[in-house]
């Protein structure tokens, strides 16, 4: 989902304890640029309580509570206009520790010892 981008640490600040990291893809399937109804689908998340980043290959989900996720989830399903629409979800539910994405990628670059990225 490569359009729009609410970031962890502006909404995360709006929520308590965060356990459930997800990976959400909605995309319609059809042959032009997909962008605008993308976009439908990011913005659909606004009406809920998660915080959320958008990245070229879809949209990483954090919240506490697991009706709030699938929620939402189904709110932007549910926001793609097209005869037929593929949605992909991956949940991580950490249930012994409380850790936000962010977390999770500073652990690999701490072992890493640097950036998780390219140059």
């Amino acid at each position: 989902m490569g359009v729009g981008f609410r970031s962890f640490s502006t909404a995360a600040a709006e929520l308590s304890a965060m356990t459930l990291v997800a990976f959400l893809s909605v995309a319609p399937v059809i042959e032009d640029s997909m962008s605008g109804e993308v976009a439908k689908a990011v913005a659909a998340l606004d009406d809920f309580a998660v915080s959320y980043e958008t990245t070229p290959m879809g949209t990483i989900i954090e919240t506490d509570d697991t009706s709030e996720l699938f929620a939402a989830v189904e709110a932007a399903h549910r926001a793609v206009e097209a005869d037929r629409v593929s949605t992909f979800l991956k949940i991580d539910d950490k249930r012994t520790i409380e850790q936000e994405a962010r977390e999770k990628v500073e652990s690999v670059e701490e072992h890493l010892g640097r950036p998780a990225r390219s140059e």
